[in-house]
């Protein structure tokens, strides 16, 4: 694909159009799902930078290669949720179950080198595990984005299971970042009726 211009004017009456052209409205529940789905590869690039910047030729250095494997998926993602179902394009992406399962070798092999949660943390952690708590949360509502839009249209389950994994996968990855760089986590200290 090649992009000659960025902006066409086409969606200027509140109207944009999925990949096989079909014209829908910008806040169509298949729009959101998508945007949401953006806004979660935005976040987690995001974090890519940080990681960088400023951890450069440590451990980290393989989650960095990790996060950009997920964005390449979430664009995957986005292109077959912009996509009218029941359509199909040459080379069209895919989610599969290997992908999944990719995930959870990863949430497996940091769980590793964590301690079991006794009670619930609060997002937070330093700079960069701070970042995937709020990639986790924009996953979480793309998945939820897409169930929505499941209930109403055809949407693939794979979709919503790669999500599903993906917001686990980046919380493991939260706690895992923090107890790298030797960032204590905050636990939640409930408050006792007085």
């Amino acid at each position: 694909m090649r992009i000659t211009k960025v902006y066409t004017k086409t969606g200027d009456k509140g109207k944009t159009r999925l990949a096989g052209g079909q014209p829908v409205w910008k806040d169509a529940l298949r729009v959101e799902a998508y945007g949401t789905v953006d806004e979660l590869s935005a976040v987690i690039g995001v974090v890519r930078a940080q990681l960088l910047t400023e951890q450069k030729g440590t451990r980290l250095t393989s989650v960095e290669r990790e996060l950009r494997w997920i964005q390449n998926k979430l664009f995957d993602l986005g292109g077959l949720l912009a996509t009218k179902p029941g359509q199909s394009f040459p080379n069209m992406p895919s989610i599969e179950k290997a992908d999944v399962a990719r995930l959870e070798r990863s949430i497996d092999g940091w769980q590793n080198d964590l301690q079991p949660l006794k009670e619930f943390i609060l997002p937070g952690g330093g700079a960069i595990a701070s970042m995937l708590h709020l990639a986790r949360t924009v996953c979480r509502r793309a998945e939820r984005r897409c169930v929505s839009l499941l209930r109403k249209e055809d949407v693939k389950i794979e979709l919503i299971v790669f999500l599903n994994r993906l917001s686990d996968a980046l919380f493991v990855l939260a706690r895992w970042v923090a107890h790298a760089i030797g960032e204590p986590e905050v636990l939640w200290e409930r408050t006792r009726p007085t």
